[in-house]
């Protein structure tokens, strides 16, 4: 079976979901449920992402997300790898988890976005897991209706502001609109070539992206930077410790050195051998700097560099 078209360009918006492989659960218990959920609220955050939406059930998932970067297979191989390795790790076993490669629907935000994260809240409900959207505490319905105490990583303004400027109305209107979804047909009858949620106008735009051979180059360039690039980390975190960026690759002094290399994962987003490369170490030794400095607390100078090497 041919793989499926992953188009990926800055500012779209999926539909993502895979499934347990041979259909098994791939979730055993809430334990595995919350694991799920902080490793995607770390890549949320890593890539720059925008969740609106999720739904977490038994043996497959339901994200919407959208990518200022274009960056959607980079984040998404990372979160099943990692959520993989540790299902693996915390039940003895070996192999797959998840069934294959991730699905991804590219969604006409202005059309389809409500309709879809309304659809996915609802799925427990469909599947006679709970009898009210509200009773199934893994999706994003509780928290985006103010139900829970909403999570940073969890678009949950970026929903509101399409129903009103009050909060409270916007949580009114919106709980709403779930409940009225009940009864709505599935949007995935308006799916196009299997990969596309939208307008026929839409399609068209779409189609021409395909065809384009320049797709990320061309499209990028018309996006505002959301991320300073490697080169600008490394000088900013030299201007932290008063050292010229090439003395921070010589890893003389530990606090820059694990400070640089934790900000070109984070901040920049390079991938850990390009990190690994610049510093001549091994890529496990780069993501155990990052895992330290994010489980210990990072020092007033890191703290420092990492404000400084905010975009603004």
């Amino acid at each position: 079976m041919a793989r499926q078209l992953r188009l990926e360009y800055a500012g779209a918006l999926y539909h993502v979901t895979a499934r347990g492989h041979a259909q098994h659960d791939i979730y055993l218990d809430d334990q595995d449920r919350c694991r799920f959920l902080n490793l995607l609220g770390c890549e949320v955050s890593q890539q720059h992402w925008r969740c609106y939406a999720y739904c977490l059930m038994n043996n497959h998932y339901h994200l919407v997300l959208e990518t200022p970067e274009g960056n959607l297979s980079r984040g998404m191989r990372r979160l099943n790898s990692l959520y993989t390795q540790t299902f693996n790790r915390r039940h003895q076993q070996m192999g797959h988890v998840l069934q294959g490669r991730f699905k991804s629907i590219l969604v006409e935000k202005d059309v389809y976005l409500l309709e879809l994260c309304r659809y996915i809240v609802l799925n427990p409900v469909r599947a006679g897991l709970v009898k009210q959207v509200q009773d199934w505490k893994w999706s994003s319905y509780r928290v985006t209706a103010g139900r829970e105490t909403a999570s940073d990583w969890v678009d949950v303004l970026g929903i509101y502001q399409l129903f009103h400027r009050s909060k409270d109305e916007a949580r009114r209107r919106y709980q709403q609109f779930v409940q009225d979804g009940l009864d709505e047909p599935s949007p995935w009858k308006h799916v196009r070539s299997q990969i596309f949620l939208g307008t026929e106008p839409f399609l068209a735009s779409m189609v021409k992206l395909v065809k384009r051979q320049s797709l990320k180059n061309g499209i990028r360039a018309q996006t505002p930077p959301t991320r300073l690039t490697g080169k600008q980390v490394l000088t900013r975190v030299g201007l932290v410790y008063s050292l010229k960026p090439q003395d921070l690759l010589t890893r003389e002094h530990q606090g820059a050195y694990q400070c640089a290399a934790w900000l070109l994962r984070r901040v920049a987003n390079e991938p850990l051998s390009v990190v690994a490369g610049r510093f001549g170490v091994s890529p496990s030794r780069i993501s155990h700097i990052q895992r330290t400095l994010e489980s210990q607390g990072l020092s007033r100078e890191q703290a420092k560099a990492h404000q400084l090497c905010k975009v603004k």
